[in-house]
């Protein structure tokens, strides 16, 4: 039914658990996997004249996040080897992550939204839920958003 599936991810423990249900889900349908971490932009400094020689620049700031996306999106990719599964990963940079969601998805020739209805604890779970809830309403492709019964214990 489904050929390939985006499973975002935000690198938080609720989004690992869950990426492990897409990973799960995708093996059922035999479906390759699009995993997809969304860094900010980089931010300029504002209300300074100059730039601090500290401050990272741009291209400093690009490599920073595509690491970090890697390190996020990385376990998903294990797990689909694991199982047999196509996997590769993407890091995707914007200020309105729901909206790069959905058009990479679109972009990919994804099937599916693999998310999950919460991610980052704290003030950060209501950030990532209103980015399912955009999803859910910007994509015209089907999103299955994926709900942990049980929270995992906070670290």
């Amino acid at each position: 039914m489904y050929k390939k599936i985006l499973i975002a991810t935000d690198g938080s423990t609720v989004s690992n658990l869950t990426a492990c249900a897409g990973v799960a889900f995708a093996e059922q349908m035999q479906a390759d996997i699009l995993a997809v971490y969304v860094a900010p932009e980089y931010q300029y400094p504002v209300y300074i004249e100059i730039i601090p020689p500290s401050y990272p620049s741009e291209e400093e700031y690009r490599i920073a996040m595509r690491k970090a996306g890697a390190d996020h999106w990385q376990p998903i990719l294990d797990a689909a080897a694991k199982r047999g599964l196509e996997a590769t990963g993407l890091t995707a940079f914007s200020d309105s992550p729901a909206l790069k969601i959905v058009e990479v998805a679109q972009l990919q020739h994804c099937d599916l939204i693999f998310m999950g209805s919460h991610g980052r604890s704290g003030w950060g779970q209501l950030l990532l839920g209103s980015v399912t809830n955009k999803v859910l309403s910007h994509s015209t492709l089907p999103v299955l958003v994926h709900r942990l019964i049980k929270e995992p214990p906070s670290k």
